[in-house]
């Protein structure tokens, strides 16, 4: 079986700063372990590379990276958005001539699955689509676009969804089932983490440096912690990068000048994410909009509770499995009293709930389920 991957997020410059595909490479390469597979993704210039016997990566330049920043409400953003799906579908379907694809998947729905269902109309193709919240939360919003997208959704051969929330708002807009398929990454084998019993604790943040994760949010609860507060912290590391640059580096130097113990740096690799997550006691998770976060499997994997902001699947995984402290409402303050409750409770109470957590997101497991519904 030859399966053609397309995803608008592969992995390509500044380790960590991809939106939303910072996994999208491990799970290429977990499923290549079983069957073949050729990976289309836009890059900065054309160029083909091949990984292995069963997974070949074809890029195709367009004018501007990453294609999340791309806003349809935006006509100034309309000719970089025409060229960029002109281009990749001229790219999708010259691989259709070139080779023999048993099978299309397509993260995420748009534009991907819209070159998906192109294929599919004119040569009969399958396709399956792998939602996102962007997709369904933001794009679904603007009427003409919410057309395209239930039409691509309705016509896929299978949807799936990397959040329980997210799976049931899949099904009300294409009107078919949904499976729901866990986001996940492959960190590089670490230590065990031992875990604080007593403050000073050490909490982190990362992510990208954008409205819907909160960033901002995250930096208002921290200034609103009391002296007795930042007491109790070692120290908070804060990485990543993204449109809320200004925000961020202001707030963090209003902390630095309050003389609160804080540290900022930017995007981070994966081997340098874990070292993250081992020393943190509490990874934060200020989201806005969230389905599951990549960074939440992350922490499962590295034993780190978290402390996260009550949107999407956060409230039901981190009550299911007991693996930290959720916000009680979508607030700085609440998030700051969030933070609070976390510097009163021990991370080591966390400890093996943690490891049973991540299991509901390892990768091995989550592709053997994926090829099992294509079969």
């Amino acid at each position: 079986m030859h399966i053609l991957l397309i995803s608008t997020s592969y992995p390509e410059q500044t380790p960590g700063s991809e939106a939303a595909g910072s996994f999208v490479e491990d799970f290429a390469k977990a499923v290549s372990e079983h069957i073949n597979v050729t990976v289309v993704a836009p890059g900065l210039n054309n160029v083909s590379e091949t990984y292995n016997a069963n997974l070949t990566l074809r890029r195709f330049k367009v004018p501007y990276l990453p294609l999340s920043l791309l806003k349809p409400y935006n006509p100034a953003h309309w000719p970089l958005i025409m060229k960029t799906l002109n281009t990749g579908q001229r790219e999708v379907q010259r691989l259709i001539n070139e080779q023999e694809i048993d099978y299309i998947m397509a993260l995420w729905v748009l534009p991907s699955g819209y070159w998906a269902h192109n294929i599919w109309k004119k040569h009969g193709i399958p396709y399956s689509v792998w939602a996102l919240g962007s997709d369904i939360w933001s794009l679904g919003r603007i009427p003409l676009v919410k057309t395209l997208l239930k039409t691509v959704l309705r016509d896929s051969d299978i949807c799936f969804a990397d959040g329980y929330i997210l799976k049931k708002d899949v099904e009300e807009i294409s009107g078919k089932s949904c499976e729901f398929l866990a986001s996940a990454r492959r960190l590089p084998t670490v230590e065990e983490k031992n875990l604080s019993t007593a403050p000073p604790y050490k909490l982190a943040y990362l992510g990208r440096w954008h409205h819907n994760k909160g960033t901002d949010i995250l930096l208002d609860s921290l200034h609103l912690l009391s002296d007795k507060d930042w007491a109790k912290i070692e120290e908070v590391r804060i990485f990543g990068g993204g449109p809320l640059e200004k925000i961020v580096k202001s707030g963090y130097a209003s902390l630095k000048e309050a003389g609160r113990p804080v540290l900022l740096g930017g995007y981070l690799d994966r081997t340098q994410a874990a070292k993250l997550l081992l020393w943190t006691d509490y990874l934060l998770i200020p989201s806005r909009i969230e389905s599951i976060p990549v960074t939440f499997s992350d922490a499962m994997q590295c034993m780190c509770p978290v402390i996260a902001t009550p949107v999407g699947d956060l409230p039901q995984l981190i009550k299911k499995y007991d693996v930290g402290i959720i916000a009680s409402a979508l607030s700085p303050v609440a998030f700051s009293q969030a933070i609070q409750h976390a510097l009163k409770t021990p991370p080591k109470e966390y400890g093996e709930l943690t490891r049973k957590a991540s299991k509901e997101f390892d990768l091995n497991a989550i592709v053997l389920n994926f090829i099992k519904k294509l079969n």
